[in-house]
């Protein structure tokens, strides 16, 4: 990783403005200190510690003397090796050396000019030192960001440690001139490095992004990643015929790890420190960070996702998502679209549904009639069941719902409860007769005292429409068959029906997350009855008492 030019004057001398040495080496003066320093290290002292102790001379001479400038070129050739451990040094030494010229204000401020134009101009020594160490400075970056894909984690870990190390040094000390006095400045163009590293389309950045959630604890990280994820998400699918599934599992997780605080106040947590914060600044209201969180999701959210994305989205919607956005209603578009896709991601879509429905009026005509076409066999099966029938309790809770509504929702859930296992009839049964205890209309369908005879059952279970399904002129015959059930507590459960049902509702919360394996662990701590005896005269030997027949025929030898 060579640059483009060395930095070499005929002479040392002053430029007038800081009194230091602004020279290169004339001629062959910094390859010298290459040679004994770098080369003299590597050969003869092999391994890590040579290398550790190569770099650590190299640096100490840029550091002490301007005329030593160009070993630079010999540390950044270092962050090329092959070898992992030499690769972790040239970085240590990276870190040490630009850490320490950020703080000394030796790099160039101000918008970078071409190099091949600063060191053939007529400027001052000292101007055509820091701009080209500040060249030297982004190719560092550069390659700091390429290691953010390199095999090894550790390096990934170390690179994007000291990047971020950068980040906070550019912040105290900027590269850039503020427009006026008081003006918030921050790394972005460096910044938005880091975050396209973790965004990466080829890999899994996973590891990567758990070590990264540490950093989104301060809150000016937080609220610039969350632009800079924003303009990264927008530009996915720019000149790309497919977003390969890496990135949009890589952008969830960076997403998903944004947490904002829930109480409104000043933020005043900041990774770059400053003598004094700015009520002017943005990053430091809150409610600059909840539009910057809608931009975010907005933006991630406007593309097609991949079905399993989509899920992971929806599982944190209501809780970690919506309480957030400044305009939760924003959400309708993605929440429909998703409901109307049918299976568990109709299920997931209920929960953000419900909250925009209940909190923020959300009108949506045919809610119910696609909710009782999401009973289908499956939904005993699928592994959010629990969260849909919580919710579809609180949807049906409402005393002012239909009673054809409401008979058809329980003659649905009676037919399904017939091929159910039996840790779901336990939830489902109770379920359907506190559908009953809300909505007395409904019990028609228990007890019709001078109703017709039926020949056959009038409900149609094929029909889409809950109006149009005749439940209220059938009955819960499933219910009296259910009676016969192998398993005691189903049967137990199903003959509720027989009695006048009690005014309070049975609490199905605590039915929602049982299991099949928890029914047969309660079974086995039963306590049976005592033992019966088999026969009165207990049994001596293998082949019966010693005067039974088969004793005298047959032994045992």
């Amino acid at each position: 990783m060579r640059a483009t030019a060395r930095l070499s004057c005929p002479a040392r001398r002053d430029d007038g403005e800081s009194g230091r040495d602004v020279s290169g080496a004339p001629g062959g003066g910094a390859t010298g200190l290459v040679c004994s320093a770098w080369g003299g290290g590597m050969e003869g002292d092999a391994g890590p510690g040579g290398a550790r102790r190569a770099l650590g001379h190299l640096v100490e001479a840029v550091l002490a003397s301007r005329g030593e400038a160009n070993a630079v070129f010999d540390i950044l050739a270092v962050l090329q090796s092959e070898d992992q451990e030499e690769i972790q040094e040239a970085v240590h030494a990276c870190s040490r050396l630009f850490g320490a010229l950020l703080a000394r204000g030796e790099l160039f401020v101000g918008p970078l000019p071409s190099e091949e134009m600063v060191l053939t101009g007529s400027r001052g020594a000292t101007r055509k030192y820091k701009v080209w160490m500040r060249h030297r400075y982004q190719s560092c970056c550069n390659r700091l960001g390429e290691l953010l894909a390199h095999p090894s984690f550790q390096v990934k870990e170390l690179a994007l440690s000291t990047l971020m190390k950068f980040v906070q040094l550019e912040g105290e000390h900027p590269l850039e001139q503020p427009k006026w006095e008081g003006n918030y400045l921050f790394p972005h163009q460096l910044f938005r490095l880091v975050v396209g590293g973790l965004l990466s389309p080829e890999e899994d950045r996973s590891l990567l992004l758990s070590q990264f959630r540490e950093y989104l604890e301060h809150d000016d990280i937080r609220y610039h990643t969350m632009q800079a994820a924003s303009d990264t998400v927008a530009r996915a699918t720019d000149g790309r015929p497919e977003v390969p599934l890496a990135f949009w599992n890589n952008a969830f997780m960076l997403l998903s790890s944004v947490s904002l605080p829930r109480q409104e106040g000043t933020l005043s947590s900041f990774y770059v420190k400053h003598t004094e914060l700015s009520d002017k600044w943005k990053v430091v209201h809150l409610k600059e960070h909840r539009k910057a969180f809608q931009q975010m999701w907005l933006r991630f959210l406007k593309h097609q996702l991949p079905l399993r994305v989509c899920k992971k989205v929806l599982v944190i919607m209501h809780d970690s998502i919506l309480p957030h956005l400044v305009q939760p209603s924003l959400m309708i578009d993605f929440l429909t679209r998703a409901y109307d896709i049918g299976g568990a991601v109709s299920l997931l879509a209920l929960n953000g549904l419900f909250i925009l429905i209940h909190k923020h009026n959300l009108e949506y005509p045919d809610f119910y009639r696609k909710l009782y076409g999401l009973l289908d066999p499956s939904v005993f099966h699928v592994k959010y069941r629990a969260r849909f029938f919580h919710l579809a309790d609180l949807f049906l809770s409402s005393s002012h719902l239909p009673a054809y509504l409401v008979a058809a929702f329980a003659k649905r859930l009676a037919r399904l409860a017939l091929t159910a296992p039996p840790e779901a009839l336990l939830m489902v049964l109770p379920f359907i007769c506190n559908l009953l205890r809300r909505h007395p209309a409904c019990r028609v369908l228990m007890h019709r005292p001078r109703g017709p005879e039926l020949d056959a059952d009038p409900y149609d279970p094929t029909e889409e429409d809950p109006a149009q399904s005749r439940a209220l002129e059938s009955s819960l015959w499933e219910l009296q068959a259910l009676q016969q059930h192998y398993h005691p507590e189903v049967s137990k459960a199903a003959s509720a029906i027989n009695q006048a049902l009690s005014v309070p509702e049975v609490s199905i919360a605590p039915l929602l997350e049982v299991t099949a394996f928890e029914i047969f662990e309660r079974d086995l701590k039963k306590k049976g009855p005592e033992s019966v005896p088999l026969e009165f005269i207990p049994a001596r030997g293998l082949l019966g008492r010693r005067e039974d027949l088969c004793a005298q025929l047959f032994t045992l030898s």
